[in-house]
């Protein structure tokens, strides 16, 4: 071989090399299918609420808003997509209009206590929403703020949820149930280490933050793992929030639950029971499996891990080549495939696949 096609030789090797590194998926197909989801929930009757305003949802909007972004990122895209900006103008105006609108469930067409239940949710994930937009700007807006105002000023103070927010509790699970208060917390802890210019350290939320610590590393080990996964994330963004052995044991705990083609399987993380009594899928989904690689990859473990690795294969593997989206089945009861309330699973499997498709490979704020 002369030096010519020696050098062409190594240039090939390397370029395949370092392609076998990138995960291949349509992030375009992802992000349609996306914001097709959100533009539908947008217009579902059963979205509506006061002051044209729409519900903001765990499955559906939640994701959408975390997930849209990187999206947004990863492809070069210059502005944010409509129905993105409907999502964030509906948030900014419940967020100003905060005393104003009505709560998601109010007490007297839900019952006691959703009206308490609905505050604190909506809440926790308005801040989270506003600081995810922020964070690309580097800087946290006023909106922002008084969003995270609210949310603190709802904070529990004493009691056995010292620390935490009402929760709704509907029997819906993984996110509407008795043992979600957990994940509530943690989803608050995102947002604080989420917003930039250093909110994580301002002086005038040490209190409330220290309150946020002491719930969730007192109970992390006896939480399901679920909640775990979902702190190990949060324990990313915010600096103590776990001690370096519930992090690990939270590894070692999800590591074990890996299935054999690399993904994991979102009954495996509780021990859910349908309300139909139907089997539970225990495939590997979108969503379990999304999750996961991203608590990991925001722990610290390099996506060239084995298990990481896998997980990401498996999710590159995974996504539809028709619909863009990854699947994941509900765990109160099976649905008809065809009907929107079964995509809500695939919304969040969906974003979640997103997020950990398009982490970073070291991120760092232990």
């Amino acid at each position: 071989m002369n030096k010519s096609l020696a050098v062409l030789f190594l240039i090939a090797a390397g370029a395949l090399s370092v392609g076998a590194q990138v995960p291949s998926w349509n992030k375009q197909a992802a992000a349609a299918y996306l914001d097709a989801r959100q533009d539908w929930w947008q217009h579902w009757p059963k979205a509506q609420r006061d002051h044209d305003t729409t519900c903001v949802s765990c499955h559906t909007v939640l994701p959408y808003a975390l997930a849209r972004p990187a999206l947004r990122a990863a492809q070069g895209e210059r502005s944010v997509s409509n129905e993105e900006r409907t999502m964030l103008a509906s948030v900014v105006k419940r967020v100003r209009m905060w005393k104003e609108v009505d709560p998601f469930y109010p007490d007297q067409t839900s019952g006691l206590p959703k009206t308490s239940e609905s505050r604190g949710v909506e809440s926790v994930m308005n801040a989270l929403i506003l600081a995810t937009r922020d964070a690309s700007d580097g800087v946290l807006s006023d909106d922002a703020r008084l969003a995270f105002s609210n949310m603190w000023a709802l904070q529990f103070q004493t009691g056995t949820l010292k620390g935490a927010w009402a929760w709704l509790t509907f029997g819906n699970e993984p996110w509407e149930a008795n043992e979600s208060g957990y994940f509530g917390a943690s989803l608050a802890a995102v947002a604080v280490g989420t917003a930039p210019g250093g909110y994580a350290s301002s002086p005038e939320i040490q209190k409330q933050l220290s309150l946020l610590r002491d719930y969730l590393g007192s109970r992390v080990d006896s939480e399901r793992l679920f909640n775990r996964i979902m702190v190990l994330w949060a324990s990313s963004k915010v600096p103590n929030l776990l001690t370096s052995a519930q992090r690990q044991s939270i590894v070692d705990a999800v590591l074990a639950k890996q299935q054999g083609d690399g993904g994991w399987s979102t009954a495996s993380l509780a021990s859910w029971k349908r309300l139909d009594s139907t089997s539970l899928d225990t495939a590997s989904d979108g969503y379990a499996t999304g999750l996961i690689a991203l608590a990991l990859q925001s722990s610290g473990i390099s996506r060239e891990d084995p298990h990481v690795g896998k997980a990401l294969s498996w999710l590159v593997k995974h996504q539809d080549p028709k619909t863009g989206m990854w699947a994941a089945s509900s765990l109160n009861k099976e649905r008809d495939p065809a009907s929107d309330p079964a995509k809500f699973m695939s919304d969040a499997a969906t974003a979640y696949a997103v997020l950990a498709l398009t982490a970073e490979k070291k991120i760092s704020g232990k």
